[in-house]
């Protein structure tokens, strides 16, 4: 059988590095598969999924002029079934009414000082920080 890209041959794990595994074709030629075409899934360690002497189907994805092919074991998986899509229709939801409003409380005096200081505080320290950022690193010339 001829290799050509897109076709899917079993082979096996003869070499596995750190960024990949060599595998043994049939005619006597050998291919690398990418630690990034290994599975489907994010791959760290390529011991993690394959191992030396292990039969694998791959997918050819090319063959370079020199004679170099690269293979993917993760195209030459089935693809997962897709679940059946439902019709949907979508509908507007009923309009809710609007809460009603709470009934404002009086507030002492006090009260409202304090909300007021607070507020006030609040506004004047943002006020400092933003003019001293203006300020910043600036030095006064004599």
């Amino acid at each position: 059988m001829e290799l050509a890209v897109g076709n899917i041959v079993t082979g096996k794990v003869t070499t596995i590095t750190k960024f990949g595994a060599f595998v043994a074709l049939p005619e006597g030629k050998s291919g690398l598969v990418h630690i990034s075409e290994v599975a489907p899934t994010f791959v760290n360690d390529v011991h993690d999924f394959l191992s030396e002497g292990q039969e694998v189907s791959v997918k050819v994805l090319g063959i370079t002029p020199e004679g170099k092919i690269n293979l993917s074991v993760k195209q030459a998986l089935p693809r997962p079934e897709r679940p059946q899509r439902r019709e949907q229709t979508y509908r507007r939801p009923a309009a809710q009414p609007a809460p009603a409003p709470a009934e404002p409380v009086e507030q002492s005096f006090e009260d409202k000082l304090k909300q007021f200081m607070s507020v006030s505080d609040s506004k004047q320290s943002e006020l400092n920080r933003y003019i001293a950022g203006k300020r910043g690193g600036s030095r006064r010339r004599k």
